[in-house]
């Protein structure tokens, strides 16, 4: 579960649930494009998630982001 994830694991999770993608998340925490996918691939392992969306449900179920819901 969460409590297996490194703090730079949980940063990762939370900008992918936010819909941020490889690239984006690389530049904001100034590591390489293939260290995020690293990242991602051992967050799905650790969790047993496979798809974007359910990281995205995991994140929010945990209120690890919160939602913006558009007026």
């Amino acid at each position: 579960g969460e409590s297996q994830l490194t703090a730079r694991e949980r940063e990762v999770l939370v900008q992918i649930a936010e819909g941020l993608s490889n690239k984006e998340i690389a530049s904001l925490l100034n590591i390489g494009v293939r260290t995020v996918e690293t990242h991602r691939e051992r967050i799905m392992r650790k969790l047993n998630i496979h798809s974007i969306a359910g990281l995205t449900r995991y994140a929010i179920s945990r209120g690890m982001i919160s939602v913006q819901v558009p007026a």
